[in-house]
């Protein structure tokens, strides 16, 4: 499989050049030249495979042979090493809980996955890889904690300062070893600008090997894919029609959800379910795209106003905006209306929800509210990550989980920045 840069600027390239260079080097996104759909007895006889082998059959073609593949089989079931249970909330709701890995995230996925892609290729290399993240909220925690101790990779995470939660932080500022976190002076879309400035510096990457660990990366993004056809294997004898609300801030999870749909995956419709920041919501209304400031909220995870992964969903359909209308609808949603989301959940449903969630169940509501379908919501990560907020409206403490537990006692430790060009001085330290 080769990748081309949505740029349509820079050469096609492998998989392995793809992932270590995180960006083409006309500055976009790589994507895979094609994607062939599974056989249709794959779907029909999904019940009978387990979700290591679902997973390497649906990514086998986007990665072999440049992983040959019983090392990508060991990879898989590694990252794999956790449960991702459908809980229905009602006849027509389910919720899809990806919080049961090591940091309590949906991120956990991808980013364990890199980790071993990049580890595999990283072994016979004498140089390091250096991964710089920026993050929203969870990919800070899942990158730190999936390349811990990874031979031959540092990780250097960008977050903005009082953004994230105490938990999020945490997580990815209490590793030490080869994990470094930088706290940054402004808001998300700051920490990703720098990102992507460091990568087009030719000074900088004259000097070092840098990659992102972020979901612009091709091999944090794509395995995101497996947990919805986890879903269907564990829906389909209930429920003709299927459609997800994914709560939405770059849109990574969302476009991997429509990768497996193009590989066969039955999927009726898709919801982006957004925060305050309505970037995606305003274009399916205007045709019109204008990325504005990122908006902080409850729901910090989503807080991007310029979403990296959107043109991905408009490579998926054709660059034609009325098939994308008929596969995406987008709804955005207050903190208030956050708020009451989660009551309700606990209130009628027994059911703890963090923000993310709750904003993801939002837009399953109002979808039904014209369309007849069994909708999934994602919830993307534990709610004792969010802790403040959520015992603050549903009037109940909240048991932490050992993986929180393990974090909350350990001193933070980052280092303050507020420009590119501080960043820069520290990488070149």
């Amino acid at each position: 499989m080769k990748y081309y840069s949505l740029n349509k600027k820079a050469p096609n390239t492998t998989f392995e050049e793809a992932v270590v260079r995180g960006l083409a080097p006309d500055k976009g996104l790589y994507f895979p030249e094609s994607i062939t759909p599974l056989e249709a007895s794959f779907f029909e006889n999904i019940e009978d495979k387990s979700n290591a082998e679902i997973a390497l059959e649906a990514i086998r073609q986007f990665i072999v042979p440049e992983i040959p593949e019983d090392i990508l089989k060991t990879i898989v079931e590694g990252t794999l090493s956790f449960d991702f249970p459908v809980v229905e909330i009602n006849k027509n709701i389910s919720t899809l809980e990806l919080f049961h890995g090591p940091t309590m995230a949906f991120k956990d996925v991808g980013a364990r996955f890199m980790a071993r892609c990049l580890g595999y290729f990283n072994k016979t290399n004498t140089n390091d890889i250096t991964v710089l993240v920026a993050t929203s909220g969870d990919t800070g925690g899942a990158v730190a904690n999936g390349f811990l101790g990874v031979k031959g990779v540092n990780v250097v995470i960008l977050y903005p300062s009082g953004k994230v939660s105490d938990i999020q932080e945490k997580q990815l500022t209490t590793l030490g070893q080869n994990i470094t976190a930088l706290e940054v002076d402004g808001v998300f879309d700051d920490c990703q600008d720098m990102v992507k400035q460091a990568f087009m510096d030719k000074e900088l990457t004259s000097k070092m090997q840098l990659t992102s660990a972020n979901s612009i990366n091709i091999a944090r993004w794509l395995p995101q894919l497996f947990y919805f056809i986890f879903t269907y294997k564990q829906l389909k004898s209930k429920y003709k029609d299927i459609a997800f609300s994914v709560p939405s801030g770059n849109f990574g999870n969302i476009c991997a959800g429509m990768v497996a749909q193009k590989l066969g995956l039955p999927v009726k419709h898709f919801i982006a379910s957004n925060n305050a920041n309505a970037t995606v919501v305003n274009y399916m209304l205007s045709q019109t795209y204008s990325p504005k400031p990122s908006i902080q909220t409850i729901s910090n995870a989503m807080d991007v106003g310029n979403p990296s992964n959107f043109i991905r969903i408009q490579e998926l359909h054709n660059n034609d905006f009325e098939t994308l209308k008929s596969n995406l609808s987008s709804f955005s949603y207050t903190d208030n209306e956050t708020r009451e989301a989660l009551l309700e959940l606990y209130s009628d449903f027994n059911y703890v929800a963090d923000p993310h969630g709750a904003v993801g169940y939002l837009g399953a509501k109002d979808y039904l509210k014209n369309n007849e379908a069994h909708v999934v919501f994602l919830e993307t990560a534990h709610p004792t990550k969010f802790l403040d907020v959520v015992e603050d409206v549903i009037k109940e403490n909240i048991d932490l989980p050992p993986q929180i537990e393990a974090v909350m006692d350990k001193e933070k430790v980052a280092t303050k920045i507020g420009t590119y060009e501080e960043l820069k001085g520290f990488l070149l330290k």
